[in-house]
C-alpha cells in the first residue's frame, strides 16, 4: 500500500522535508460540529457511535469535508480496553464515564486480562478498516490508545477523579497491585495498537492524560516504563511503510527529555511549554507535536490566526519536525469558524516560513 495522496503528516512525522506544516485537532470530530452531534443523535448515546463502526466512520470523517486536514484519527474512546476487560463501562448522562466494577480488590486484579483485540474490540478494528477504505488514500488514518496510567486511573477510580486518591492510595500502599493492572494493560495495549495497524491505521498515538498527575519518581516508574514498553511492542513497518509513534502527557513538560528517550517518533506537548523551547531541548531526536491552548478558538479569527502564528514562529525555522495541534482536545464550545481560520493560517503562514 502506497503513501496516502496528502503523506504531510506522516513525513512530518517522520523528520522529512514539508512543503508546509501539517495540522490535525485532538478530539477533532467531536460535539462542536452541528454534524456530529446530528449523528450522536442518531445513535442514541456515544457508546452506541462508538460501537457502530458506520457511524464511527461517519463522524470520523466529518471534519475532512468541513476543513483542510492532513489527517484522520479513528473516532473512538481510550476506555473500549478497560471496557474489554470486563469493568463494565457505562456514560452516566453529563457526568461522563463511568465502571460498574472498579479494580479495587486483590482478587480482581489478579484475575484482568489482556483481551483479543479481534474479538472484544472487533467494532474498532471494522471501524479502523471502514475509515481507511473510505478515505480512500487521501489522508493518513491515526490510531491510537490510552496509556497504561492513565486507562488505570479510570479502572480503579471507576470514573473521572479531582484527586485520584484511590489510584495513588494503591500506588504507595500496593505497588505491586498497580504494576499488575499496569503490567496487563501495557500487553492489551500493545495487541489493540498493532491490530489497529493491521487493520489500517497508519500512525498511532498514545494518549497520556493523567501521567501529569504523578510526581518525578512516580512517573518514571508507573507510566513512562510501560509506554516505552508498549512503543518497544509496536508494528514498525506495515507493506513497505514505516507506522510512526507519538506520545502525548499532559502536564509532562518536565519530562520531555525522558519521554523523547523512550523509542517514539513525536512528542505531544500541551499548551504549558513554549514549543521552540522543547525544540531547544530535544534536538532533532523527535518531531514535535502541538501546541495551541485549545481556548484560543473561543476568540475572533484574527486573534486565532495570530496566536497560530506565535506558535509557529516560536518553532523557528527549518522544514521538517513540527505536527501542528492544539495543546489538547477541542473544547465542545469551540465555533467551527474558529477552526476555519486555524487551518487556513497554519497552512499559509508555515508555507512563508519555508521560503
Amino acid at each position: 500500500m502506497s503513501r496516502p495522496k496528502n503523506d504531510t503528516f506522516l513525513r512530518a512525522l517522520l523528520k522529512e522535508p514539508t512543503e508546509y506544516t501539517p495540522l490535525w485537532l485532538m478530539r477533532q470530530a467531536g460535539r462542536y460540529l452541528p454534524e456530529y452531534c446530528a449523528t450522536r443523535k442518531r445513535a442514541g448515546n456515544f457508546l452506541n457511535l462508538c460501537k457502530s463502526p458506520t457511524m464511527a466512520c461517519e463522524v470520523t470523517l466529518q471534519p475532512l469535508a468541513r476543513y483542510d486536514l492532513d489527517a484522520a484519527i479513528l473516532f473512538s474512546d481510550i476506555l473500549t480496553v478497560p471496557d474489554a476487560m470486563g469493568l463494565g463501562l457505562y456514560f452516566a448522562e453529563g457526568e461522563g464515564p463511568k465502571f460498574e466494577r472498579p479494580l479495587r480488590e486483590e482478587w480482581a486484579i489478579n484475575d484482568l486480562t489482556a483481551p483479543d483485540p479481534y474479538d472484544h474490540l472487533r467494532y474498532v478494528m471494522d471501524a479502523v478498516s471502514e475509515i481507511r477504505r473510505a478515505l480512500d488514500n487521501s489522508v493518513p488514518l491515526i490510531g491510537f490508545s490510552g496509556s497504561p496510567y492513565t486507562l488505570a486511573c479510570y479502572m480503579v477510580e471507576g470514573e473521572g477523579s479531582s484527586d485520584f486518591r484511590n489510584i495513588k492510595g494503591m500506588l504507595y500502599n500496593r505497588p505491586d497491585l498497580l504494576h499488575r493492572i499496569l503490567s496487563v494493560t501495557a500487553d492489551s495495549v500493545i495487541s489493540y495498537l498493532n491490530a489497529q495497524i493491521e487493520c489500517g491505521a497508519q500512525a498511532v498515538m498514545i494518549f497520556d492524560t493523567w501521567g501529569g498527575s504523578l510526581s518525578n519518581a512516580a512517573y518514571e516508574e508507573f507510566s513512562l516504563q510501560y509506554m516505552r514498553r508498549i512503543v518497544a511492542g509496536l508494528t514498525k513497518e506495515k507493506d513497505g511503510e514505516r507506522i510512526p509513534c507519538i506520545v502525548f502527557t499532559k502536564n509532562g513538560g518536565l519530562w520531555l527529555e525522558k519521554i523523547a528517550d523512550i523509542g517514539c517518533d513525536a512528542v505531544g506537548l500541551d499548551w504549558t511549554i513554549d514549543i521552540g523551547e522543547a525544540r531547544r531541548r530535544v534536538g532533532d531526536k523527535v518531531t514535535l507535536q502541538g501546541n495551541l491552548d485549545p481556548n484560543v478558538l473561543f476568540a475572533g479569527p484574527e486573534i486565532v490566526a495570530a496566536e497560530a502564528r506565535k506558535v509557529l514562529d516560536s518553532f523557528g525555522p527549518g522544514n521538517t519536525g513540527h505536527v501542528f495541534n492544539l495543546g489538547h482536545g477541542i473544547s465542545q464550545f469551540t465555533p467551527p469558524d474558529s477552526v476555519t481560520a486555524l487551518v487556513e493560517t497554519v497552512h499559509s503562514h508555515s508555507r512563508l516560513l519555508r521560503k
